[in-house]
């Protein structure tokens, strides 16, 4: 899609009483998700910028890792230079999930409001909060692309603001229950009780919404621009990606390798490999996450995840007195990493071996319940072409879900 095509397309979904003489705050993604942003960002200065008050950015990074100011405008393709003559309405952003002041309540689930949306796995009173810099605006508008998504089903849409822009215990609850129904149960559907939770807590936001969804190809190409209200924008855009981002094998493999792009800095973001692939390795089979240049955990929770290892999520609840004190965002991602599996009389059973094959030594992999592989043995040659010998390889792991037929 050429630039000249993605600027009519945002004027012509973009109401002008939406923006002009109004404060736009812009919620993007951050580096872990592909998406050609220089562009979009362009594109919404050349359509907004001259009629709106200001045009402010904000790097929705969820409890990702906080980006400064410089790596933000190099996210966005912009020198100094630029951000001085062509923004000048604009500041650059980076939401501080790790800052409890940043953070306003802007409702409250009650407990039975709770148990419906979760078909009664959960019963409990949740506040939820957002970044308060959002209430000094007059429109928020969402920018980001639609990929199957291990939490909601479909990332994009309101999923910027939950977690994108929120924090505290609201975050990790919908973590840990999207890791309590399984991720082979969630990603790549639209209907979710994880979804559901979000999409009403957006209704708690006092400031109008607005989104741009954008549909990535393989090719890094856009291959679909939907401009409009937030559901009905990131409905139309899942719909696109359920058929250019998902795959479908006529088998599961007992060997899936999974080459993690460079984009993925922490096992905490290069799960996503496991995620998108975990369907297809058959029962009893090996995942590998095959990241040279991982060398941490994560970032912000490894000390955490240090302790608690990785389980499936049967095993966490058969002893979550052992960890309350962790953050149950936390034991949903090394839930989600571990994959589907049971727990009974003592012993865990995982449906499959997730082995990584990373810069993180074989002792640590191994004292956190992971299998290990040493990346330099593996020249991922030796692992195309032998479908039919059960080895799957996918490069550039993370983004493209995998099924099996049926």
């Amino acid at each position: 899609m050429r630039r000249e095509d993605v600027i009519r397309k945002i004027d012509r979904g973009t109401p002008e009483a939406l923006y002009r003489g109004k404060r736009i705050i812009v919620l993007t993604p951050d580096p872990t998700r592909t998406a050609p942003l220089p562009m979009m960002v362009e594109a919404i200065n050349s359509v907004i910028g001259g009629a709106c008050e200001r045009l402010d950015f904000m790097v929705a990074v969820g409890s990702h890792r906080i980006m400064s100011e410089d790596e933000i405008l190099e996210l966005y393709g912009l020198s100094a230079e630029q951000r001085d003559k062509e923004f000048k309405k604009s500041s650059f952003l980076c939401h501080r999930w790790d800052q409890p002041e940043t953070l306003v309540e802007v409702g409250r689930f009650a407990a039975d409001e709770i148990g419906e949306m979760t078909d009664g796995k959960f019963s409990e009173e949740l506040a939820v909060p957002i970044n308060r810099t959002v209430m000094d605006y007059d429109l928020i508008l969402i920018l980001g692309p639609v990929f199957p998504h291990e939490v909601i089903g479909f990332s994009g849409g309101n999923k910027y603001l939950f977690p994108g822009i929120s924090g505290g215990e609201f975050l990790h609850f919908f973590h840990w229950l999207a890791a309590v129904v399984t991720c082979m149960k969630t990603i790549g559907y639209k209907d979710t009780a994880t979804l559901r939770l979000i999409n009403r807590a957006a209704g708690f936001v006092p400031v109008p919404r607005h989104c741009i969804s954008m549909v990535v190809a393989p090719d890094r190409s856009l291959a679909g621009l939907f401009v409009g209200p937030v559901e009905e924008a990131w409905s139309q855009a899942a719909d696109l990606s359920s058929q250019v981002h998902i795959v479908h094998k006529e088998r599961a493999y007992q060997t899936v390798v999974g080459a993690a792009p460079e984009m993925y800095d922490e096992i905490w973001t290069a799960g996503k490999v496991m995620y998108k692939l975990e369907q297809a390795v058959a029962d009893g089979g090996r995942l590998v996450i095959y990241a040279p240049h991982i060398r941490t955990f994560s970032y912000t929770w490894g000390k955490y995840i240090e302790t608690v290892g990785y389980h499936t999520s049967e095993y966490y609840l058969a002893h979550m007195d052992r960890y309350a004190g962790v953050p149950r965002g936390v034991l949903g991602h090394c839930a989600l990493v571990k994959g589907k599996g049971t727990f009974s009389s003592g012993e865990e059973h995982p449906r499959i071996d997730v082995t990584l094959a990373t810069g993180i030594p074989e002792r640590e992999c191994r004292s956190v319940n992971l299998s290990y592989m040493d990346p330099k043995r593996i020249d991922p040659q030796d692992y195309q072409g032998k479908e039919e010998d059960g080895v799957l390889f996918v490069d550039h792991a993370g983004e493209i879900l995998h099924r099996v037929k049926g």
